[in-house]
């Protein structure tokens, strides 16, 4: 087991008898951002998350809302609550709402109310890929969910972003407007590299809301931009993210069990620690766990 504590900034868990998550329901198809699925279309408790993690000194962890139905929202954080006062695990929460409906406010109300959740989760990935796309439109580009996006800060809450690079240009003029309200770029900002201008897509796009001290990121997701990706492949998205927010600004994830979809957990880990082994002992401890514990305001004693 390696010594550095891991704060799991980015994780899930669920149990389709439940709750349903339309994405993990068949038939599954190989031709959505995901892929076939098939391989995590199975409950996936605490104890599957804390086996596969079995190397790498687990101290904490953020579930993040996993695509259940809208109108089941509430529900994820209820069971996911419950879960934290039997286990104290997961240590926070990003729920799920939907910050266009006409009904946002009252919406992040009743998930603020949960003690655990610490922030909000909209996949906002909008492509004109019908393959790549998660929405059926560009929501930074609607004015009311720019609106519901304000209520965030008066019940303290953080914004977790999922978009593309072409998007983010547009998110990071919204959330200028917004200092309060901390964000956290999901998956190392999925850089699309199909695109003709991929690479400089991400590269601009991730800039443009480094510039902004509130703003966080996550380093995961690997295969959503590559698929059967290689550690030289993605070593150098790992090191520039990082040089572009600062080892400060940056969290480790784990994305369980989605991830496993693009390779196994180990070999993400193992990915992640060979490509910081040359920064100081603060930093590594900083991008493993105490950004995490910091960012999602965790409380966790490292």
């Amino acid at each position: 087991m390696t010594a550095v504590k891991f704060v799991d900034a980015h994780m899930h868990l669920w149990d389709l008898s439940r709750i349903a998550y339309p994405w993990l329901t068949p038939p599954f198809s190989p031709d959505g951002p995901n892929g076939d699925v098939t391989p995590i279309g199975r409950d996936f408790g605490l104890e599957d998350y804390h086996a596969a993690l079995a190397r790498w000194n687990v101290a904490g962890m953020v579930h993040v809302e996993a695509g259940a139905n809208a109108d089941s929202a509430i529900a994820e954080t209820t069971w996911l609550e419950k879960l934290r006062n039997g286990a104290s695990q997961p240590n926070g929460l990003v729920a799920f709402a939907a910050l266009h409906e006409p009904d946002a406010a009252a919406k992040l109300a009743a998930q603020a109310a949960h003690p655990g959740v610490r922030g909000i989760r909209q996949i906002l990935n909008w492509h004109r890929d019908p393959r790549r796309t998660y929405t059926t439109r560009d929501f930074l580009q609607d004015e009311r969910w720019a609106d519901g996006y304000a209520l965030l800060e008066r019940h303290g809450l953080a914004f977790d972003l999922q978009c593309y690079p072409g998007q983010m240009r547009a998110m990071a003029a919204i959330a200028e407007r917004h200092p309060g309200t901390p964000v956290i770029v999901n998956h190392m900002g999925m850089p699309v590299l199909e695109d003709a201008d991929g690479v400089e897509d991400w590269r601009g796009g991730m800039r443009s809301l480094a510039r902004l001290p509130h703003v966080a990121v996550k380093i995961s997701g690997m295969g959503f931009a590559i698929r059967q990706w290689s550690s030289d492949q993605v070593r150098p998205f790992i090191l520039e993210t990082i040089e572009m927010f600062g080892a400060h600004r940056c969290m480790f994830a784990s994305d369980l069990p989605t991830d496993t979809l693009f390779g196994s957990i180990d070999r993400h880990m193992e990915t992640y620690h060979q490509a910081v082994e040359d920064f100081s002992t603060e930093e590594r401890a900083a991008l493993f766990g105490a950004n995490a514990n910091r960012i999602y305001r965790l409380d966790l004693t490292l």
